[in-house]
C-alpha cells in the first residue's frame, strides 16, 4: 500500500505541474460559465425597457387605469394630445404609445391606441390590462349592483385543484430536490472519469518511453496500477473542487433558488457512491487496456471501443426519460457499463426511489468493480512489459485465462 500511495502522489504532482492540466483545470468551469452566462449578454433587453404610455381620457378613470397597470414596466402620463396629433408626437419618442378613451370607447368596446416604430412589440398584448376599469363602466351602465358588477368583472378562472398543483412546473421544489443532487453527482462522475481517461495515455506513454521496466524494478505491477487509479481519482476530485469554487457562486447568483439546501440531502451520498463505483470500473478498464497499447496514436478498434464505454449510458437516455421505471431503464441499471449514468438519471427523475432495485444495481456494480480490477491487474502485469505492437483481443483473453 505504501508503494501504491507513492505512485499516486507522483501522478498527482506530475499532472499538477503540467501546464496543459492546469489550463484545462481552470478552463473547463470557465467554458461552462461562458455557455451559461453569455446568452444573457447578447439577448435583447426590449422586454425590460420602460414604455411611456400617454393616456387621453375624459371619463375620470385615469387613477383606475394606473392601478391596473401597476405591475407593468410602463410610465403612465396623462396627456392633452389629440388623435390627429399622436402620429407626429410619436416621431420624437423612442418607446411610447398614446391611448385615447372616451364615451364611444366604452359603448363600442374599441379603444384607439397609437404606437411608434420603436415601441415595445409586447405592448399591444400588455395594454389589454386597461380593459378592466372600462369593463366595470360597461357593467355599471347595464344597471347591475356593485357586487354583481364585481363578480362579472372578475371573469371565470380555471384552476388546477389536484394535489399536484403546488409541485407542478419545471422548477418546483420537489423536482429541484431530486434534480440538483443528480446533476452534482453527474458532474463528479464525468470529471473524475474524464480525468481518469488520462490513465489510458499514461500507461501507454510509459510503454512508449520504455520506462515501465525501470519503474517495475522497485514496485509491483499491482502497486503501479492501483497508484495510477488513486492518483487520477484525486485529480478528478480536484477538478470538481475547482469547478465548484468557480461555477457555484455564479449559479447561486444567477439562479434564484436555494441550491445548497437542495444539494445537501441524504440521497446525495447514494448518488456519489454510484459515481465513485462508476469511476473505479472505467478506471480499471482504462489502465488495463492502456497497458496493451504500444502507442495511443495507433490504438485499434478494440481499444477505441473501450474508451467509448463511459458514453454507453447515452443509449438509454430516451427510454429513461420516457419511463424511468420501465424495462429499459431497469436493464440499463443492471448492466455494469451503463449503470452509473442510468442510475443517476433515473434517481433524478423518480419521486420515490426503488430501493430494492438500487441495492441490486449497486451490488452488481461493486462486484463488477472487483472483477474488472482483478482482470485489469492480469492484463496490466503482462501488457505493460510488451513492446512493439498493440495486443490483440485474443492475446488479452489468453492473459486473463492464465
Amino acid at each position: 500500500m505504501r508503494n501504491t500511495m507513492k505512485v499516486a502522489k507522483w501522478e498527482i504532482k506530475r499532472n499538477m505541474k503540467s501546464k496543459s492540466f492546469i489550463i484545462g483545470l481552470v478552463l473547463t468551469p470557465l467554458i461552462f460559465l461562458a455557455f451559461f452566462l453569455l446568452p444573457d449578454l447578447f439577448s435583447s433587453d426590449d422586454e425590460a425597457a420602460t414604455t411611456t404610455v400617454y393616456v387621453n381620457e375624459g371619463l375620470g378613470v385615469y387613477d383606475q387605469l394606473e392601478m391596473a397597470a401597476a405591475n407593468t414596466e410602463w410610465q403612465m402620463e396623462p396627456t392633452e394630445v389629440t388623435e390627429q396629433e399622436a402620429a407626429a408626437a410619436l416621431e420624437s419618442e423612442e418607446d411610447a404609445a398614446y391611448v385615447f378613451i372616451d364615451e364611444q370607447s366604452v359603448e363600442t368596446g374599441n379603444v384607439a391606441v397609437y404606437t411608434g416604430e420603436e415601441t415595445n412589440p409586447a405592448f399591444m398584448e400588455e395594454v389589454q390590462l386597461l380593459g378592466g376599469p372600462l369593463q366595470m363602466m360597461q357593467i355599471e351602465q347595464l344597471g347591475l349592483t356593485p357586487d354583481e358588477a364585481g363578480v362579472v368583472a372578475q371573469g371565470i378562472v380555471f384552476e388546477d385543484a389536484s394535489d399536484e398543483t403546488e409541485d407542478s412546473g419545471l422548477f418546483s421544489e420537489s423536482i429541484l430536490a431530486r434534480v440538483i443532487p443528480g446533476i452534482f453527482a453527474a458532474v463528479v462522475m464525468l470529471s473524475i472519469v474524464f480525468t481518469g481517461m488520462a490513465i489510458f495515455q499514461s500507461a501507454s506513454q510509459e510503454k512508449k518511453d520504455k520506462i515501465a521496466e525501470i519503474i517495475l524494478s522497485s514496485l509491483t505491477p499491482a502497486d503501479l496500477m492501483q497508484g495510477k487509479i488513486i492518483g487520477y481519482f484525486v485529480l478528478g476530485i480536484i477538478q470538481v473542487i475547482v469547478f465548484i469554487v468557480i461555477a457555484l457562486p455564479a449559479l447561486i447568483w444567477k439562479i434564484d433558488f436555494p441550491i445548497i439546501e437542495y444539494l445537501l440531502v441524504p440521497e446525495l451520498l447514494v448518488l456519489l457512491l454510484i459515481s465513485i463505483l462508476g469511476y473505479l470500473l472505467y478506471a480499471a478498464l482504462f489502465v488495463g487496456i492502456g497497458a496493451t497499447m504500444a502507442d495511443i496514436s495507433t490504438a485499434g478498434n478494440f481499444q477505441g471501443m473501450v474508451m467509448m464505454l463511459p458514453f454507453s449510458p447515452f443509449l438509454f437516455i430516451g427510454p429513461v426519460f420516457s419511463d424511468p421505471s420501465g424495462f429499459w431503464a431497469q436493464l440499463g441499471s443492471y448492466v455494469p457499463f451503463t449503470a452509473p449514468g442510468v442510475l443517476i438519471l433515473r434517481l433524478s427523475l423518480l419521486e420515490e426511489w426503488p430501493w430494492v432495485e438500487i441495492g441490486i444495481a449497486i451490488a452488481i456494480l461493486a462486484i463488477s468493480v472487483l472483477i474488472f480490477m482483478k482482470l485489469a491487474g492480469k492484463i496490466f502485469k503482462i501488457g505493460i512489459l510488451m513492446y512493439g505492437k498493440n495486443a490483440t483481443p485474443g492475446e488479452i483473453w489468453k492473459w486473463i485465462r492464465a
